[in-house]
């Protein structure tokens, strides 16, 4: 499952209009955790970038399973949630 920013990716090159951090863990939130430890904005920005369709996610949580960082290394993520309690604040969560 994933949240609405996919039919938004096909816009090329959109910027998010406003910023917040984020108060409280979701699934949202730790995908976006993900994206940003990889070096992205969010899903937008690494699809963008990366000229891919599909994020590939786990099954189980839906999280993202593998980012492909900007020097074209990888970084795999668990199944289960990485984003801890103290991390949750450091989360942008982009509006667009």
């Amino acid at each position: 499952k994933m949240s609405e920013v996919s039919e938004v990716v096909t816009k090329a090159d959109i910027k998010p209009k406003s910023m917040h951090r984020a108060k409280m863990w979701s699934d949202d939130v730790e995908n976006l955790y993900r994206f940003q430890q990889a070096g992205y904005r969010d899903e937008v920005e690494y699809k963008q970038v990366k000229q891919v369709d599909e994020v590939e996610c786990w099954p189980e949580t839906g999280f993202v399973k593998k980012l492909q960082r900007r020097d074209n290394t990888f970084y795999y993520y668990n199944r289960q949630r990485e984003c801890e309690d103290k991390d949750v604040r450091k989360v942008k969560v982009y509006v667009y």
